[in-house]
């Protein structure tokens, strides 16, 4: 089973050609000649790029260019807009885009919107008629996000990130594990499942970060391993880890059989998007 990347933000450097909307705390750049790179570097054959808001916001051109140059190594999930009426047209269309698998909504801790907010039902609904899953993002705002789970029982949906918020920089928080109860509660939804990307950033040991297994163990148990798809959220995690040390401890664990490993690390990324990676 091929090793793929649940999630990973590739971007050309900040300039007028193709601004930044917002200058976060990540490289200067990481084209998608550079992802490539790294991933062959650890041996990991395809990823998910999610097209980053905080930079270029609903506009998806660069991660179609990158597809386009490595139509074998990437499929693509666009950010998608509650607020524009025309956001049902705008997920038809993007049905269309060669390694299109998917759109993502954004309601973190902060965001004031409610689940049964007409934009996020219009995406929802537009999702589950075309056949995509939705990435939502609600760390610290989990309950939100099982609502809204809830009252669209006919949409797939991926939780990114764990459902937990993680940090930008060291150190993780005091308890990064605090929602994990709200987390295996959200894994009785048949209709979701989870992300494992950015697990390391939580960890209060230095690599290979042995302290984070007893909470995914507990993940795993609750969601099943064939619902948990292992990610490593670069380039958001690069202040806190580069990205072999997000590869590696779960190549190297001995916390999961050979089965295991190919499910959480491959098997179950490709299931829910319907992709696998191909190599040149």
């Amino acid at each position: 089973m091929p090793i793929i990347d649940s999630q990973i933000h590739a971007y050309e450097a900040n300039t007028p050609a193709r601004p930044w909307h917002s200058v976060p705390n990540w490289p200067a750049h990481v084209t998608g000649d550079e992802m490539v790179a790294a991933m062959d570097e650890v041996g990991v054959d395809g990823a998910i790029f999610l097209s980053p808001l905080s930079l270029y916001q609903y506009d998806s051109s660069y991660a179609e260019a990158v597809q386009r140059a490595h139509p074998g190594r990437f499929a693509l999930v666009k950010p998608v807009n509650p607020d524009d009426p025309a956001v049902s047209e705008v997920i038809e269309a993007w049905k269309h885009v060669p390694g299109a698998v998917g759109v993502r909504i954004m309601i973190p801790e902060g965001v004031a919107r409610a689940a049964d907010d007409p934009g996020l039902d219009r995406i929802l609904r537009s999702a589950a008629r075309v056949g995509f899953p939705v990435n939502l993002h609600c760390w610290g705002n989990l309950d939100t996000g099982t609502a809204i789970i809830d009252r669209h029982p006919g949409t797939r949906f991926i939780i990114d990130h764990l459902g937990l918020v993680q940090p930008r920089v060291k150190p993780a928080p005091e308890h990064p594990w605090a929602d994990l109860g709200k987390v295996l509660a959200l894994a009785r939804r048949a209709n979701a499942v989870i992300k494992i990307s950015g697990a390391c950033t939580l960890s209060h040991k230095p690599y290979p970060f042995d302290d984070i297994w007893a909470p995914l163990g507990r993940i795993f148990d609750a969601w099943g391993i064939d619902r948990c798809l292992w990610g490593t959220d670069w380039t958001r995690a690069f202040a806190v880890v580069n990205y072999e040390q997000a590869v590696r401890p779960f190549v190297l664990t001995d916390r999961l059989n050979e089965a295991e490993r190919a499910t959480l690390m491959g098997g179950a990324c490709a299931k829910t998007y319907g992709w696998e990676p191909r190599k040149a």
